[in-house]
């Protein structure tokens, strides 16, 4: 009997172990053979290269197309699921009740409903919208037709079809994770309300001509609403767009004579990665491009011509209006000496094991009020966002299409003219020796001069007088005199019309460095440009250290604070992983903006300000004393603290926290401890998902505002957890095209059976490459060939 039942065991057994088997290979994406695809007119060839890069050969732009999708998808599918209900307010479908709020925010934005009315009046006869569309049905084939990714199966979610709405869906997405006015304004009008104007003032929002800008040439509301959408930005399951570098060599700078282009967006590290590579070619288009997920034409790319990529502008696109409610009507809103009724419209929200939820959204004539979504703050007034990208006509998916399929600087520059939201920089080089780059953005200006930093008042219809500049305007530069362009997110330089473009720019840091060294030489290579994308060391740092330095006594340190300083003071800047000073720098750094700043700020604007791109602009205007108002600690009103003094205490604290967390032996504070990036897929966060989902942990190089620029937020503890960085590295030599090399992060398939789910991780760690196969005899010869035939 015993032996009866071992034998049904061992059957149920083996046959459960078949069962996984066969299960998990029906899962692997298949880079080989032939399959069978709906509405190509002709077979199309898919050569995938070492790394899964597929390269496109088809006899025309249609069919082209129609195997992009179905590639695309065949790696990507679930991350093109995720992204596509985000700005659609339909995450709670699939994760349930924790989602309802983020959902709400996000249709309150007004971006699903913008994305309708665009699809509708979208020109149906254009090539974009045709090559939109057939990409869109390889997507769909391989929805009805392939493999199902094993996270539909884990949450329970059925595979539907994507639309063109979908598509414009993340455009908007896109385009709000961009901007910083929707958590910065609340915030400042928060500090104003606690601490004055001039406490505001010394936040260094303003415009700062002296530093390093991008040079042109031509030829309690508001504190609830800045924790709120602070809150519905980290609930998202993908990662927000943070900064970027770029620069574009001319011929008289490199060793070749040819031009260089280089270009590593900022983008909230996630797994799968941001950027999918994909390589086309027909008979009238060739395009190397990187793709977010779905979309058709890609915002970063190059051929044998061309070659563009992307930063953020970080231009002001957002406002917020306070409006005052009609005392006697509460259905309408004072503008001037009237009354508005508000717009309302009523949206629904399917929630996974639970009921379908209906909340009304109201507008004014300014937007959408977006804290009726934030029950703590219903009974406070309404606040209304004016946002460019739902005001203006969107044209990015033509813009896209324009800037891919492009041959010279002509035909290229209609692209970034059309681009409204978000603000993008848009860099350009070809084989011809031109460099260019444009800001491309719908930008205003008001007659007032409102602080549109702060929240408006909305009841004055001046404050809503806004004059949209023509873009020939905007700032840029092509060829100019000094060979080269670049941009790191950092202050533009004041337009034709002597005017500067207010903004949310990064601290000056990466520019400076990108200026000093392409300053340097004028013989630039490839292979040196590979080296510079790379580069750890900070511009501004060393300074700060010697005014620190020279604030302490080294007589009245202990033995360890001792090493400590004369560790720091031996610091070169370099954010390398066996680097001692780097970490006693950046702890320093965290303790001495604590100090500084959180006695008048309290605990929770001081945490929500450090999410904000003025904390790294703060940091080297306040050790200088530029902003000496908040030097002196409120807490202890007998005694008035110094800069000096404050920078001291900052130093001991900051060796105290690191005894505590390193040990005694300073030594061994090396950044490889306390400096780490894990690449999380949303199921990460289940424990037991995690080491198959997520890819890393790893010691990183970098920090934040070197060239590798990799992000974290100070938290305290010396436990720097990266969660952002260069999204991809690349670098094209017109010299010799066809040995452009570029990186991503972890590896070109979301799926987790693939071999190149994270094949490119300690590579892009290494600081290393990987080539852009642009070349058809060695594409050809590649062995995985996949066929793609009419069905």
């Amino acid at each position: 009997m015993l032996k009866k039942i071992g034998l049904v065991l061992l059957v149920i057994i083996l046959t459960a172990g078949i069962g996984g088997v066969i299960y998990t290979n029906s899962l692997k994406p298949v880079y080989k053979g032939n399959e069978k695809i709906s509405g190509l007119e002709k077979p199309v060839s898919v050569y995938y290269d070492n790394y899964g890069i597929p390269h496109i050969y088809a006899e025309n732009n249609l069919d082209a197309m129609i195997a992009l999708g179905y590639a695309h998808a065949k790696d990507r599918l679930w991350q093109m699921e995720l992204v596509s209900r985000i700005a659609a307010g339909k995450l709670s479908e699939i994760f349930g009740e924790k989602l309802i709020e983020t959902d709400k925010f996000y249709l309150s934005l007004g971006i699903a409903k913008n994305s309708k009315e665009i699809v509708k009046n979208i020109d149906k006869n254009s090539p974009f919208y045709k090559q939109t569309i057939a990409y869109l049905k390889g997507i769909n084939d391989f929805v009805k037709t392939g493999a199902t990714p094993i996270e539909y199966d884990l949450i329970g979610v059925t595979k539907k079809e994507l639309t063109l709405e979908d598509i414009y869906n993340v455009f908007g997405y896109m385009s709000y994770g961009f901007a910083m006015a929707n958590k910065t304004d609340p915030l400042l009008t928060a500090i104003q309300e606690k601490l004055g104007n001039e406490y505001v003032t010394n936040l260094n929002i303003g415009i700062k001509p002296k530093n390093t800008l991008i040079k042109t040439h031509q030829k309690e509301t508001a504190m609830t609403l800045a924790q709120t959408i602070h809150s519905m930005q980290e609930k998202s399951p993908l990662p927000p767009f943070i900064g970027s570098n770029s620069w574009v060599v001319s011929p008289k700078k490199t060793k070749n004579g040819k031009v260089i282009f280089a270009n590593d967006p900022h983008i909230g590290f996630s797994q799968p990665a941001v950027w999918y590579q994909a390589h086309i070619n027909t008979p009238d288009t060739e395009i190397y491009g990187f793709y977010l997920a779905l979309t058709p034409f890609p915002l970063l790319g190059h051929n044998h011509k061309i070659a563009y990529g992307l930063t953020m502008f970080e231009n002001d696109d957002i406002d917020l209006y306070v409006e005052k409610v009609n005392p006697d009507n509460p259905d309408e809103y004072v503008y001037g000496d009237t009354y508005k009724k508000f717009q309302t419209r009523t949206v629904s929200i399917a929630v996974k094991d639970a009921d379908t939820i209906q909340y009304t959204i109201r507008e004014t004539i300014h937007g959408p009020i977006i804290n009726d979504v934030v029950p703590q703050v219903k009974t406070d007034a309404p606040v209304a966002m004016y946002w460019v990208y739902t005001q203006r006509p969107n044209k990015m998916l033509e813009a896209s299409y324009t800037m891919s399929r492009a041959t010279n600087l002509e035909e290229f520059q209609k692209g970034p003219a059309i681009i409204h939201a978000p603000g993008l920089n848009v860099m350009y080089g070809d084989v011809e020796g031109n460099v260019a780059w444009w800001a491309a953005a719908n930008l205003y200006k008001r007659a007032n001069n409102a602080p549109t930093k702060l929240l408006l008042d909305g009841s004055k219809p001046e404050n809503h007088a806004i004059e949209f500049t023509p873009f020939s305007e905007n700032p840029q530069a092509i060829n100019p005199p000094w060979n080269y362009v670049y941009s790191c997110n950092n202050q533009p330089d004041s337009t034709v019309s002597k005017r500067y473009i207010p903004g949310y720019y990064l601290a000056q840091d990466r520019a400076k460095r990108v200026v000093e060294l392409l300053n340097a030489k004028n013989d630039w290579t490839q292979s040196e440009m590979e080296k510079m994308i790379n580069d750890v060391t900070s511009s501004v740092a060393p300074d700060l250290v010697k005014i620190i330095l020279s604030n302490i006594d080294v007589n009245n340190l202990d033995s360890i604070e001792k090493v400590a300083y004369q560790q720091l003071k031996n610091w070169d800047g370099a954010a390398t992983l066996k680097n001692i000073g780097i970490t006693i720098y950046t702890q320093f750094h965290y303790e001495y903006l604590e100090e500084i700043l959180g006695d008048e700020l309290g605990n929770d604007i001081y945490e929500l300000l450090s999410d904000t791109h003025l904390m790294g602009r703060m940091i080297e205007p306040l050790i200088k004393g530029e902003n000496d108002i908040w030097s002196d600690d409120i807490t202890t009103p007998d005694v008035k603290e110094t800069n000096a003094d404050i920078q001291l205490i900052s130093f001991k604290n900051a060796v105290s926290m690191l005894r505590e967390y390193l040990g005694e032996d300073v030594n061994t504070w090396t950044w490889d401890r306390v400096h780490t990036v894990e690449h999380k897929h949303p199921l990460g966060k289940v424990a037991a998902f995690r080491s198959y989902f997520n890819v890393g942990p790893f010691p990183v190089n970098g920090t934040n505002e070197v060239l590798n620029n990799q992000l974290f937020t100070y938290k305290g503890e010396p436990k720097y957890e990266v969660h952002g960085g260069p999204s991809t590295r690349r670098i094209i030599d017109f010299s010799d095209v066809e040995n452009a090399k570029a990186i991503i992060p972890t590896g070109q398939s979301g799926n987790i059976m693939s071999p190149h789910y994270k094949d490119q991780a300690q590579l892009y760690l290494d600081g290393k490459f990987i080539n852009m196969l642009i070349n058809k005899e060695k594409i050809q010869k590649l062995e995985n060939k996949l066929v793609l035939h009419p069905e």
